[in-house]
C-alpha cells in the first residue's frame, strides 16, 4: 500500500530511532511510504494556546494540502501530530466556513485543500490496513517471554474517538505486543497523560504523572515500555532518573518506541532498532532479543 508520509519535528531530533525503525518496518511489510515534501511543523499543542485554533490548524492544513496532490492517506507517527492532522482535517470536513477561510489563506502559497484524504496514525495502518496475520508471518524473533507494557497515551486515541480504539481502554498497541509473540502485562494507566510539554514550565506535574505511570507498569509486571508517542517516550525515559531521585524510587525501564519492538522481532538489524538511542538500556531486558 502507498502512502504520503508526514515524520514531524520530533524525528528529526529525539524521536530519530522511531523514523528510523518506522521506515524499516514500512519496508519490511511492504509498505510504500513517500515523505512530503517541504512539510512543515503542524504547531502540536503551543502553537494553538499561542496563535489560536484558527492559524494553527491553517499551518497544519498545508501538509494536508501537500500530500492531497499525491492522491494518498497521510501515514503519521507522532501523536502530537496525529491529533494536529486528524483533527484539522475532520474540521476540513465538516466546518464549511472553516474549509473556505483556510482555502483563502492556503491560495497565498498557491494551495488548496479539498478534505479527499484520510490521516491514519501508523499504529492503526499496521493492524488494519496490514493486518495481525501478516505481522505475525513477519516476526523472525518471536518475544515469548517478554512482558510489555502498551502506553497509548492521551492524544493518539482521543485524536478521532471510537473510529481509531476505544479512548478509556485501547487495544490496539496490545494486541500488537501480543503478535509479535511478548506478553502485554495489565497497564490501568495506558491511556493516561505523561505530563506533555509541562516538563519545562511545571517538571513536577511531569515527574509526579510519570511515577505513576511508571509504577503502574512495574505493577503489571513489565520489563519495558513501548508507545507511539515522542513525548510520552521522552519524559518517561529522560526524567526516570529524576523520579528516583525525587520519590526515592528505583524505576529502571527502557522505554522504546513500539516499532523498534518489531524492528527487534523482525530481526531488521541494529540500525533499524536503535537501541543505542536509548538512555535507560534495553539489552538486559530484551536479552537475547537484542544480539
Amino acid at each position: 500500500m502507498r502512502y504520503s508520509f508526514y515524520p514531524g519535528c520530533s524525528m528529526e531530533g529525539a524521536a530519530k530511532p522511531y523514523l528510523k525503525s518506522i521506515e524499516a518496518v514500512a519496508g519490511a511489510l511492504d509498505m510504500q511510504i513517500e515523505e512530503i515534501q517541504d512539510w512543515n511543523c503542524c504547531g502540536a499543542t503551543i502553537a494553538s494556546g499561542v496563535v489560536g485554533d484558527y492559524t494553527q490548524q491553517v499551518v497544519t492544513a498545508r501538509n494536508l494540502a501537500l500530500a492531497e496532490a499525491k492522491g494518498n492517506d497521510i501515514l503519521v507517527g507522532c501523536s502530537s501530530c496525529y491529533l494536529s492532522l486528524a483533527t484539522t482535517n475532520k474540521r476540513f470536513q465538516e466546518d464549511e466556513h472553516f474549509a473556505r477561510m483556510a482555502n483563502e489563506a492556503l491560495a497565498a502559497g498557491g494551495l488548496k485543500y479539498n478534505g479527499t484524504i484520510r490521516v491514519r496514525q501508523f499504529l492503526e495502518a499496521l493492524i488494519s490496513d496490514i493486518g495481525l496475520e501478516k505481522i505475525k508471518a513477519r516476526v523472525k524473533k518471536p518475544l515469548t517471554g517478554l512482558k510489555v507494557a502498551g502506553y497509548v497515551g492521551c492524544q493518539t486515541v482521543r485524536a478521532l474517538p471510537w473510529e481509531f480504539d476505544d479512548p478509556e481502554n485501547p487495544v490496539f498497541l496490545d494486541k500488537l505486543i501480543e503478535t509479535l509473540g511478548a506478553t502485554a502485562v495489565p497497564f490501568p494507566m495506558k491511556a493516561r497523560c505523561c505530563g506533555s510539554s509541562q516538563a519545562v514550565a511545571a517538571p513536577e506535574v511531569v515527574l509526579s504523572y510519570g511515577k505513576n505511570i511508571l509504577n503502574s507498569a512495574s505493577a503489571g509486571g513489565a520489563q519495558l515500555i513501548v508507545t507511539p508517542c515522542p513525548m510520552c517516550q521522552l519524559n518517561l525515559e529522560a526524567y526516570q532518573g529524576q523520579v528516583n531521585k525525587t520519590y526515592q524510587t528505583n524505576f529502571s525501564l527502557p522505554v522504546l518506541f513500539f516499532t523498534q519492538l518489531m524492528s527487534v522481532a523482525f530481526d531488521l538489524g541494529p540500525a533499524a532498532a536503535g537501541l543505542n538511542y536509548l538512555i535507560v538500556p534495553a539489552e538486559k531486558a530484551l536479552g537475547s532479543f537484542a544480539r
